[in-house]
């Protein structure tokens, strides 16, 4: 089968597709022929060379999920998954394949009418949504913005926070184009990537979901609210200022809240349950996937390529 390999960290070029056997799934796993592979922020970390502090190496294959058909079961699960068409989690790696490999636990049943290239932009990204604002105790009427809202994850938490009720739902991004866009997706204002250039935009927020991070993370304290709360989700600006807790401290009087998550503290039925409603609610048209393009395998490059140029909106999908 067709796979694509990091043979050497660092610019897009460093991808290669490769020649692998077909793995056999072992106890417990399931075998997905791939219709659409997701493209993420993490993908392009991994390949830069950013994450080899964390024990991934060159030879590395990247891509975390996957939809298709499952051929084939390992010991211990139902044969009767055959034949479905299913979602797939393949961990933090082993998804840029042909034929991935998925536990049973990480694997979902696709509803009747959910593309497969709409699953895997909403799969992981829809569930680092939710659980980011829950992280953030996000309520109702709260006024909310998203760094950063111009990838799938930024732009399932817009949504998830306009449907949530928000009072005010402000993003940054870097083009009116991608703001009227994201308006359209409930997006109440537009700032630039600094935070500013919107008068009507409210002056501070409660709670500030941020998939950037990044070196000018530390100024956006600044535009929180007194007991507001910054969630860092994401980091595809690179790691903030070692010091950055001085900005906290400095508006010590504001009882700030900052912190990370990862979906990785979600409980399997929890990450299970939530997506499972998401990919129900798209089917219902009241979550919407928005995918960039869908690109063969083999052009992974290029994909690379958008993604680290920042014109990507939504998600880029392969397709095998």
């Amino acid at each position: 089968m067709k796979a694509v390999a990091i043979q050497a960290f660092g610019g897009p070029e460093g991808l290669a597709v490769i020649d692998l056997p077909v793995p056999e799934p072992g106890p417990g796993q399931l075998l997905v022929a791939a219709e659409a592979i997701g493209v993420s922020g993490a993908d392009t970390l991994i390949r830069s060379g950013a994450l080899a502090g964390y024990g991934f190496k060159e030879g590395h294959i990247p891509g975390s999920e996957v939809a298709g058909t499952v051929t084939a079961v390992g010991d211990g699960v139902d044969a009767s998954w055959v034949g479905r068409r299913v979602w797939a989690f393949t961990g933090t790696g082993g998804g840029y394949v042909e034929q991935a490999v998925a536990p049973l636990g990480e694997v979902l049943a696709l509803p009747a009418g959910l593309s497969a290239v709409d699953a895997v932009t909403l799969g992981s990204s829809g569930v680092v949504a939710h659980f980011g604002l829950a992280h953030a105790r996000f309520t109702p009427g709260e006024s909310v913005l998203v760094r950063g809202a111009a990838g799938s994850i930024g732009i399932m938490t817009v949504q998830l926070a306009a449907r949530g009720g928000a009072g005010a739902v402000a993003v940054t991004t870097s083009s009116p184009e991608r703001g009227r866009r994201l308006r359209g997706l409930g997006a109440t204002h537009v700032l630039d990537r600094s935070g500013g250039g919107a008068g009507d935009a409210p002056a501070g927020f409660d709670v500030i979901i941020d998939v950037v991070a990044g070196p000018d993370m530390p100024a956006f304290f600044g535009r929180l609210n007194p007991n507001g709360r910054l969630v860092v989700v994401g980091a595809v600006g690179g790691q903030p200022p070692a010091d950055f807790g001085s900005r906290m401290m400095a508006a010590f009087q504001k009882s700030l809240t900052f912190a990370t998550f990862s979906a990785a503290t979600v409980s399997e039925s929890g990450r299970r349950a939530v997506r499972a409603e998401q990919f129900a609610a798209a089917g219902r048209g009241e979550v919407r996937a928005v995918v960039h393009d869908v690109l063969p395998l083999e052009r992974v490059v290029l994909a690379h390529r958008a993604m680290d140029s920042g014109e990507v909106f939504g998600r880029i999908v392969l397709a095998p």
